[in-house]
């Protein structure tokens, strides 16, 4: 597994991408992208060190943002997400959403689990 990106929560993607942008050069941005397999709008920025952070909003943050928790997952690239999963599974982790087409990743495969440290995402390189 290779750290590839931090997830957000936001109830805003615009309004976000501008309170980082106060704080953070920006020196990226990917197209605000409608998932409709997460039912979610998707934006990837990249800083100025390299660090890829993810804006979700949507229905499936409204949780997270009712309770003020803006941090969401982190994201791991992987080489082969069927044997990662399965490697995690025997760990106790728990699968969210098994692997789907992601549209922010030119439709890499993306799964989301529940590890002893919070929720991440897998995503595979292929």
């Amino acid at each position: 597994m290779r750290f590839h990106h931090v997830g957000i929560a936001c109830g805003n993607i615009e309004a976000e991408t501008q309170r980082l942008a106060a704080i953070h050069e920006i020196v990226k941005k990917s197209p605000v992208i409608l998932d409709k397999a997460q039912n979610a709008e998707l934006i990837l920025l990249t800083l100025a060190d390299g660090t890829q952070l993810e804006l979700v909003a949507g229905p499936q943050v409204e949780i997270f943002l009712k309770r003020k928790i803006s941090y969401y997952h982190l994201c791991f690239e992987v080489e082969d997400i069927h044997a990662e999963i399965a490697r995690l599974l025997a760990t106790d982790a728990i699968l969210l959403s098994p692997p789907k087409p992601a549209p922010l990743f030119d439709n890499r495969e993306v799964a989301f689990l529940h590890v002893s440290y919070g929720m991440i995402e897998l995503l595979s390189q292929k």
